[in-house]
């Protein structure tokens, strides 16, 4: 398949950051057994992506902005165009050797997403998209699943952990949700997540308290794919609070309707 000059600069920067998470990775499963653990072995691959996806975009298009997940806001000449960029999402999988995780890049031109790459080294999973060009995996075409019965559907989500997110909240969406769907999953990736709704694998995502990095690309790539996404109003921007619902029209806007009271 031939890919336009952009998606290829993003795949060659992704499948390079790639290979060094997944040597990072066999090195996690032989550190898991040590007494100090493999937590700071961790921060460094994160870190090291980074910056292999800063050095390849940049020096690809000279002037784009950053935004990375470690290194933060990086200011380029060109003010229109922005890449975002989360180097390792599923840190806590990488962490423990559970093959669930991402190198998620997305292009945002003049505040809207233009192209978003996810890839998951573990396994050579592949997704891109660009606008009006519709979304694939390992360059074959993906639509969102067609279900449109809520108890039919299998939905992910996020879960709040220590010290982190509004447990109490958490407890009522999840009460709501499991007496109306199939099955509820986990999986501890924002973008294979969504990855996996455009893929038509899920039929619907949502979580709240996100960063940008964490679902700039998951966001063209299920919007290619057909589906829709929106912040837990419904009508707001993902981006812009930080919570995201998505899957085909009709559940998006079943789950919204079942989230938006609770919040």
């Amino acid at each position: 398949m031939l890919h336009s000059a952009l998606i290829n600069v993003m795949v060659k920067a992704a499948r390079r950051a790639g290979r060094s998470l997944k040597r990072d990775l066999g090195e996690i499963e032989n550190l898991q057994v040590s007494l100090k653990g493999p937590a700071n072995f961790v921060t460094a691959a994160d870190r090291r992506a980074e910056e292999m996806l800063y050095d390849d975009l940049t020096k690809a298009r000279p002037g784009y902005g950053f935004i990375g997940e470690e290194g933060g806001t990086r200011e380029g000449a060109d003010k229109t165009n922005i890449w975002i960029v989360d180097p390792l999402d599923g840190t806590t999988n990488f962490l423990h050797g559970i093959p669930q995780f991402a190198i998620s890049i997305g292009l945002q031109r003049e505040g809207v997403m233009v192209a978003g790459l996810i890839y998951n080294p573990a396994n050579d999973e592949l997704y891109i998209a660009e606008r009006g060009k519709g979304a694939f995996l390992n360059d074959q075409r993906i639509r969102v699943a067609a279900r449109r019965k809520l108890n039919e559907c299998v939905i992910a989500c996020g879960l709040p952990h220590i010290g982190r997110g509004d447990h109490e909240l958490s407890r009522r969406e999840m009460t709501e949700m499991q007496e109306r769907v199939a099955g509820l999953r986990r999986f501890g990736a924002a973008s294979l997540d969504m990855a996996f709704v455009a893929a038509g694998r899920l039929d619907g995502y949502w979580e709240r308290n996100l960063k940008p990095w964490d679902i700039a690309a998951g966001t063209i790539i299920v919007r290619e794919a057909g589906g829709i996404v929106t912040g837990i109003d419904g009508n707001d921007s993902a981006l812009t609070t930080g919570h995201v619902v998505c899957g085909n029209e009709f559940v998006q806007a079943e789950l919204v309707k079942i989230l938006k009271p609770l919040g």
